[in-house]
């Protein structure tokens, strides 16, 4: 008996830790990932809060990007003229809105449709990466984006759910 009083007391304590943290850490690291790999597609405008690089100019494809879809990620049924620029602003707009925890829950979902894509069709032997932000993009979606959010201030102001 006593043993498993060991076990629970610990359990219990770890059962405390918030959701809202658990999402917001969440958050702010998938949207690292896809940020850091938007800013690669795109010239003139470069944030980069964890190191400190700030370029605010007018956001441009970067000329590599087409190129990029051309030679190395080849998509079928979408030419890399149209599937750079989407990419790009899809690595902004959608890790955007999950940091500030607006539409949270359709961002992420919009972010594992990407990752899929890139698993299935671009790097498939990188499953062990793709499934870490497949289960970070998963909670997000079953969860919501936690207190600390747009969303969740939208749903107490409003009373609908996250």
């Amino acid at each position: 008996m006593k043993a498993a009083a060991l076990i629970k007391r610990p359990i219990a304590l770890l059962d405390r830790i918030p959701h809202g943290f658990i999402a917001l850490l969440g958050r702010f690291s998938i949207a690292a990932v896809f940020w850091k790999s938007g800013q690669t597609k795109v010239e003139g405008l470069a944030i980069d809060i964890v190191n400190g690089e700030f370029s605010l100019g007018p956001p441009r494809l970067a000329g590599s990007a087409v190129e990029l879809f051309r030679d190395e990620f080849r998509l079928p049924l979408i030419p890399p003229e149209l599937a750079a620029p989407l990419a790009a602003f899809a690595e902004h707009l959608f890790p955007l809105l999950i940091l500030v925890g607006l539409a949270t829950r359709f961002s992420a979902l919009a972010l594992l449709a990407m990752t899929l894509t890139i698993q299935v069709f671009v790097y498939p032997d990188a499953y062990p990466t793709h499934g870490v932000w497949a289960a970070v993009l998963l909670y997000l979606i079953a969860k919501g984006p936690g207190a600390l959010s747009i969303d969740h201030w939208l749903a107490r102001r409003f009373g609908t759910g996250q």
